[in-house]
């Protein structure tokens, strides 16, 4: 699979097959993605993988503590209840991911369900907690840099036939992540990555979110106007 292949082809998968991924293929993927770019060359990133046991662990504490009420607990600001043109595009893709699951709007224990997937790491066979250095915890540029390592990963897995979603849900409640990925003190907790092999029958997977034209995203300044 060639670049332009990957980055046109790529879709959040949230519906994963239970088979696990073989250590050496995570590996493979992860240098790929430490080719990202940083600030000053300053690679601030940590990946912590989790399977089995601590990834079970993980996914029965968010649960219990959402369930039982308890707020959640982010390392990192909440950017807050998105407004204007921001939400209208968070409700789209709710809307078709409701729709390809077949999820009824006044079906209050369908939309609980959906919800707790993410809680759950979407069951995923991997989970993969992006973590940056404490001592960068007020620097804005690390969390930009940490977008661009996570993408590289989600790239570098799809381009070997995984599927991956990234996952805010799976750390809002990060003294669970924390403890039983043994995530050491000196780290923040910015997001996580649920990765594995594609459910290709969970409808979700075929949903393909509407992206905005160069039109609509770019202006090009100080260049000839007879130029496309």
């Amino acid at each position: 699979m060639n670049l332009d292949q990957a980055i046109s082809e790529r879709r959040s998968i949230r519906g994963f097959k239970p088979d696990p991924v073989p250590r050496e293929l995570l590996e493979e993927i992860i240098a790929l993605a430490n080719r990202a770019p940083s600030s000053m060359n300053t690679q601030p990133w940590h990946f912590h993988v989790l399977t089995g046991a601590p990834l079970e662990a993980v996914r029965t504490g968010n649960s219990e503590r959402m369930l039982s009420g308890v707020p959640p607990q982010r390392e990192i600001s909440s950017h807050g209840a998105y407004q204007g043109v921001h939400r209208d595009r968070q409700v789209e893709i709710a809307i078709q991911l409701f729709e390809a699951m077949g999820i009824e709007r006044d079906n209050k224990e369908k939309r609980q369900d959906w919800v707790m997937r993410g809680f759950r790491q979407f069951d995923a066979p991997v989970s993969v907690v992006v973590t940056f250095d404490k001592g960068l915890e007020d620097d804005t540029i690390a969390h930009f840099d940490l977008g661009a390592v996570t993408y590289g990963l989600v790239l570098a897995a799809w381009s070997r036939g995984l599927g991956a979603v990234i996952n805010g849900q799976g750390i809002m409640q990060s003294p669970v992540v924390r403890e039983n990925a043994g995530i050491p003190d000196d780290q923040v907790i910015l997001t996580c990555v649920a990765l594995g092999w594609p459910d290709e029958g969970f409808s979700a997977n075929s949903v393909v979110s509407r992206r905005r034209n160069v039109g609509e995203t770019a202006r090009f300044v100080g260049f000839d106007q007879d130029c496309p």
